[in-house]
């Protein structure tokens, strides 16, 4: 079983001024993933201790295998979700960021303002996305095929090609 956090950041979701729509949809895409199972997701502010905190606990108490966080990816001077990330991962998967990224350059310009960075801490992956439903299910349908190689790599380690 994959067990799926989605981590949503964003101060309007937080303060109850605007609906989780990115989280919805990333909710119902994540579960497409084959014995996925979303075992907690949460809204926080854009505050970067305290996502840092929240990535942190998933993947060392929750043992979550996937973090998915949506929002606080751009420019603003408030989205310091890439920030946060950064500070709880042991290595980096640039891979996957610079994948994202060139992919949704097909769709929008505005993709290269996107910082999202995702990456490793123990045995759970992290991805940032950005807060737009949109680029949520653009990214989560690129992503599908990938994702249960990349997690059984975390849990299991290689095998023979």
């Amino acid at each position: 079983m994959i067990r799926v956090g989605i981590l949503t950041i964003s101060d309007g979701a937080f303060w109850g001024q605007r609906e989780d729509l990115s989280g919805q949809v990333m909710r119902e895409l994540a579960i497409q993933l084959p014995d996925a199972e979303i075992t907690i997701s949460k809204i926080v502010p854009d505050e970067q201790e305290e996502i840092a905190a929240v990535l942190r606990q998933w993947s060392d108490q929750q043992k979550l295998h996937l973090i998915l966080t949506t929002g606080g990816t751009g420019l603003a001077p408030r989205d310091v979700t890439p920030e946060a990330t950064k500070s709880v991962l042991e290595r980096e998967a640039p891979g996957i960021a610079e994948a994202l990224r060139s992919m949704s350059l097909h769709y929008t310009k505005m993709a290269m303002l996107s910082r999202g960075v995702a990456g490793v801490r123990g045995r759970t992956l992290i991805i940032n996305m950005p807060g737009s439903p949109k680029a949520v299910r653009e990214y989560l349908e690129y992503l599908l095929e990938v994702l249960p190689h990349g997690i059984n790599l975390l849990i299991e380690g290689p095998r023979e090609h």
